[in-house]
Order: structure tokens, then C-alpha cells, then sequence
């Protein structure tokens, strides 16, 4: 079975890879990435808005399925070489805030401190955690 995944980026950085098809997670490093495989499903989670930024958005900004091969690096510029996979990215796939969602997700159903795994920047879930929230973003995944 495939592998479900939540990654943690501000929702600007999430439009990014959307647009681009990638994700990119914990400020660019590749470790995290070698641990997806192809056809493990993943959706992003964003605290914010912007990186850094002031307030809170707290919802699943995008969901999709990771594509074959090896993490990759790209310069963008300034010497930032930051590692990449690329991802399909369900197209009809809305914001999704967290809240409705924390008593019935596995990895937040009655769990005080929920938001503590989320400071990884990527942590497996239960496969029924990324289709519960494919759902919530008014979508779902293929087969």
C-alpha cells in the first residue's frame, strides 16, 4: 500500500510547488524526501500564510501523489540549492482549514498537543488521514 504523508510549508511556498509540480520540505533538504516513494500520497499543511509571516492560516493548502526517481536539486539563486520531488497535485484540490478536521484525523484525534509533530516538516499518517482530508479539500484521489 501506498504511503501517506503531511508536509509542513507556508501556503505561499505551496503555491509554489503546486504551480511548479514539486514539493520541497524542511528548508530544502533531501533526507526527508528519500523517505517518500512513488505513488505515496501526500498533502501539505500550512500554519501560514506566509513564511515567517504574521497570523495563522492553519489548513491543508495542497494533496497529490509523488512521482518516481530521486529527489533532486535545483539553484535558486543566492546560494540556495534546496532538493525537490516532483508530485502530481490534485488540481481541484480547495484550502481545507484543520480545525473541523482534529477529531477525526488519526494523528489529531484526541491529542491535546497536535500541532507538536508538525514542527518535523514531514511525518507519516494513516492512508484514511489523507483521504479524509482529499475530502475536506473537495477532492479525492484516483483508483
Amino acid at each position: 500500500m501506498a504511503g501517506a504523508w503531511i508536509a509542513v510549508a507556508s501556503a505561499e511556498h505551496v503555491r509554489r510547488g503546486r504551480a511548479g509540480g514539486f514539493m520541497q520540505v524542511c528548508h530544502g533538504k533531501a533526507a526527508p524526501l528519500r523517505r517518500i516513494r512513488p505513488g505515496d500520497r501526500v498533502a501539505y499543511y500550512s500554519p501560514t500564510e506566509v513564511f515567517r509571516g504574521p497570523g495563522r492560516l492553519q489548513a491543508f493548502t495542497a494533496v497529490g501523489t509523488a512521482h518516481g526517481g530521486e529527489p533532486y536539486q535545483v539553484d535558486m539563486g543566492g546560494g540556495f540549492h534546496p532538493f525537490r520531488r516532483d508530485v502530481t497535485w490534485l488540481d481541484a484540490a480547495g484550502e481545507a482549514p484543520i480545525q473541523p478536521l482534529l477529531g477525526t484525523l488519526g494523528f489529531t484525534a484526541g491529542v491535546r498537543n497536535w500541532g507538536y509533530q508538525l514542527r518535523f516538516g514531514l511525518f507519516a499518517v494513516d492512508p484514511a488521514d489523507l483521504d479524509l482530508i482529499a475530502e475536506a479539500m473537495g477532492t479525492r484521489f484516483p483508483g
